[in-house]
């Protein structure tokens, strides 16, 4: 016979799973949009001169959606805490819209709507790591990797509307 904390911990590595998959599936999705631009209509963009190499932002995005992953997680744990649907429709809210910048910058090209896009992003993260911080300190503190690199997409997407 199981005891209750071994069912616990079963249904947390389970809703940790579930995290890390839909947060993955995200990033896939993106790609798809992403991929087919990298090479072609992205490379022939003006840049300026703080646009990173093109390599270093698929290692950035695993960790940080593993990052989203864990702090979700981790905020769902405390689904018993008042506030825990409003949490997580903000959680949702941010990653519909991370996935937006990706179809509307690289599967759209309309810089102008992506940067409009990002900010929002942006400003969702915020909220979205305050609420994690009041239940889970160290999920609110897993977002703020996030919220600084999308603060640097912002301003190289403000930068590359500007330019283009």
């Amino acid at each position: 016979m199981r005891n209750d904390g071994y069912a616990r911990r079963a249904g947390d590595l389970l809703g940790l799973g579930a995290f890390v998959g839909l947060c993955l599936t995200i990033a896939a999705i993106g790609a798809r949009f992403t991929m087919p631009s990298i090479g072609t209509w992205y490379r022939a963009l003006q840049k300026p001169f703080f646009n990173p190499p093109d390599w270093i932002f698929g290692p950035v995005w695993t960790v940080l959606y593993l990052m989203i992953a864990v702090a979700g997680w981790r905020a769902w744990r405390c689904r018993h805490v008042a506030g825990a649907g409003a949490r997580m429709a903000v959680y949702g809210v941010q990653l519909a819209l991370n996935l937006a910048w990706s179809i509307i910058f690289f599967g759209g090209r309309m810089i102008g709507l992506a940067l409009v896009d990002i900010v929002l992003l942006l400003a969702v993260i915020g909220v979205n790591a305050v609420l994690f911080w009041r239940v889970d300190r160290l999920a609110g503190w897993l977002l703020a990797p996030y919220a600084a690199w999308v603060a640097f997409a912002a301003a190289l997407n403000f930068a590359l509307w500007r330019l283009n």
